[in-house]
């Protein structure tokens, strides 16, 4: 795994999850393929193979780098900036 400058910068502990699923997926009536949460505000959304991929527009709307899957018995994390698992 490769270190990128935006780990240090994330809250301790990581932020508890604004939901159990994407909001805004909810709200359009779409269902989520995967879920990411974001490491600085906790904003659950759904990944880019789902169809309005609100975890990569949270990203473009907010400056937030870092996320990690929210799926059950998965960590890995991605930074949207340097564009690799951190």
């Amino acid at each position: 795994m490769i270190e990128c400058s935006h780990l240090p910068q994330l809250p301790r502990p990581e932020p508890r999850p604004t939901a159990a699923t994407c909001p805004e997926c909810e709200a359009a009536g779409s269902h989520p393929v995967q879920l990411r949460l974001c490491l600085e505000c906790g904003h659950v959304g759904c990944c880019d193979s789902s169809p309005y991929r609100h975890a990569t527009g949270h990203f473009e709307e907010t400056g937030h780098a870092v996320m990690r899957s929210f799926e059950p018995g998965q960590s890995w994390r991605w930074c949207y900036v340097d564009k690799h698992i951190v």
